[in-house]
């Protein structure tokens, strides 16, 4: 007996794409060779084994010369300074690569270098529009979150000791704080090592989230702690953007905004003052205090909603924790936490600042990943399905098995 076939319509074979061989060649793509990051002539041969020694010794030159570099003057983190390293760096690690790949390092990372130029080009200038600048809404947030304490001084109260030796903590925050001058830019250039894909994508998320931030530093410019600790309700009546009490040194003003110290540790100034900075010296970062010098009497002083500090700490975690193990997640939950923290004590951001910055992290990375999936769906090709006029048959209910009688004989 014959089984019954069922009528499926056309075979799964038929819309299937064709294959990549009997694809049409697109002339503008460029040469397989260009994309892969391998070795230019084999290994194998004499000539191969010469560059891949001249690129590892060219490494070795540039890693020495950095350490003589940083324990000379101290670790440079301006901006120009560190992409300039990195870009170096990264002209290394191409010896003996395809020389394209020495192009692509131009073309990749110039225009992020311009970009990031221009951004601070425009935040420089930003505090100069004539904004009315706010001094007391995101210290009214802290308030209300602590329950009428502001953790800014109760931090220095309880935690601060004589300046400028300070404790093993204050290094913590230094080097915390410190951390974000150079973070993005280093996992840029390690992203270009892993991947241009992932160099493109990081890259876009940190311009997108520092251009947002400038957005609302130029429109709704806002005062860190340190500056209200300088200046009283009087002094800002006008939402004044650069007041003189800012001028002044740290000292103790009575009536100032963030409220008057209660107690204080033995030796320690009874005042808000800025931490961040005092271990530059103990982490031999004399370049670096010198830059920062030079940088706060030409930077933004009223630019602290969103803090930018942990805005791109938080988007470094979101964007890295699908990419390392499961080991390494507890330094992603807690880095974010830790920068928060050493802002605040340190009288350079308000918690509240801390949390728009997650949050405008949080946006841009969501943004991001849904226009990268939305561009992965277009890209990928397309699975034909049967078309809907096309209905299967009802199966057959199956057959019984011939029944054998014994033969009469």
């Amino acid at each position: 007996m014959t089984e019954p076939t069922t009528d499926v319509g056309p075979s799964a074979a038929q819309h299937a794409a064709p294959p990549a061989a009997a694809r049409p060649r697109l002339w503008w793509r460029l040469p397989r060779a260009w994309g892969q990051r391998t070795d230019w002539v084999s290994v194998d041969t004499p000539l191969g084994q010469v560059l891949r020694g001249a690129r590892w010794a060219a490494i070795a030159v540039y890693f020495a010369v950095l350490i003589y570099n940083w324990h000379r003057d101290g670790v440079p983190f301006d901006r120009d300074g560190l992409l300039l390293w990195i870009a170096v760096g990264l002209g290394c690690f191409c010896i003996g690569r395809h020389p394209v790949w020495l192009l692509w390092l131009a073309i990749d990372f110039l225009p992020f270098a311009l970009v990031l130029l221009a951004y601070d080009y425009l935040r420089g200038i930003s505090d100069t529009v004539g904004m009315p600048t706010w001094w007391t809404p995101q210290l009214n947030v802290d308030k209300l979150l602590f329950f009428g304490t502001v953790p800014t001084v109760w931090l220095q109260e309880h935690l601060k000791h004589a300046r400028p030796v300070g404790e093993w903590y204050d290094l913590v925050v230094t080097i915390c704080y410190c951390s974000f001058f150079f973070l993005p830019y280093v996992m840029a250039g390690v992203m270009w090592l892993r991947s241009r894909a992932d160099f493109y994508r990081w890259s876009l998320r940190f311009v997108s989230l520092s251009f947002l931030s400038f957005g609302l530093f130029l429109l709704v410019p806002t005062a860190p702690p340190w500056a209200a600790a300088l200046c009283t309700a009087k002094d800002v009546a006008d939402h004044p953007s650069y007041p003189v009490c800012m001028r002044y040194p740290p000292h103790t003003v009575p009536g100032n905004l963030l409220g008057d110290y209660h107690a204080h540790i033995a030796g320690a100034d009874p005042y808000v003052q800025r931490i961040a900075l005092d271990a530059f010296r103990e982490l031999h970062l004399g370049v670096a205090h010198s830059l920062w010098t030079r940088g706060f009497l030409s930077a933004d002083l009223v630019a602290a909603v969103p803090s930018l500090h942990v805005g791109g700490t938080v988007l470094f975690c979101l964007f890295m924790w699908s990419r390392l193990s499961r080991g390494w997640r507890w330094f992603l939950a807690a880095y974010p936490l830790v920068m928060m923290f050493s802002l605040a004590y340190a009288g350079e951001h308000y918690i509240s600042d801390g949390i728009a910055g997650a949050l405008c992290a949080w946006f841009i990375h969501w943004a991001a990943t849904r226009i990268e999936r939305w561009q992965s769906a277009r890209r990928r090709p397309d699975t034909l399905e049967p078309p809907p006029e096309t209905t299967l048959e009802p199966e057959c209910p199956p057959s019984r098995p011939r029944e054998t009688t014994p033969s009469s004989t």
